[in-house]
């Protein structure tokens, strides 16, 4: 089996969820989804755990924090180019996404933070290591 990634948030509105992350351009697992989850389709081996609040404390046993006022992890996704960088963060902004912080350019590495509807942090990153500094 191919070691895969499965990243539970927890979220307030299922279906507008669902809905943002589809704006993205990412397709959700019918298999993995019901009226308490879903799972969003990153890649073939990314997948985003969109998870009520009540699914979420079923797994944590513990209060959920609000990720618009406290951050506890920051989630990065590698993109092809700086323009596929840009089209991924104003596809989030159109789809009710807020900047997080000014774009970060360091010249081989290119990326912008996103957060989501719940306030979870999302960085769209593109680097080029053939720019990497030498030293």
């Amino acid at each position: 089996m191919t070691t895969s990634i499965f990243i539970n948030v927890p979220v307030r509105d299922l279906a507008a969820a669902m809905a943002y992350y589809k704006a993205l351009g990412f397709d959700h697992n019918p298999q993995f989804t019901d009226e308490t989850a879903a799972s969003i389709v990153i890649s073939d081996t990314i997948y985003v755990m969109l998870l009520t609040h009540e699914k979420f404390r079923d797994f944590s046993g513990t209060p959920i924090p609000d990720a618009k006022a406290q951050i506890g992890a920051l989630y990065a996704l590698s993109r092809d180019s700086r323009e596929a960088v840009d089209a991924i963060a104003d596809a989030a902004l159109a789809a009710g996404g807020r900047e997080q912080r000014d774009p970060q350019d360091y010249g081989f590495m290119y990326g912008r933070a996103i957060a989501d509807l719940d306030g979870h942090v999302w960085e769209y990153v593109y680097m080029d290591m053939s720019q990497f500094p030498a030293g």
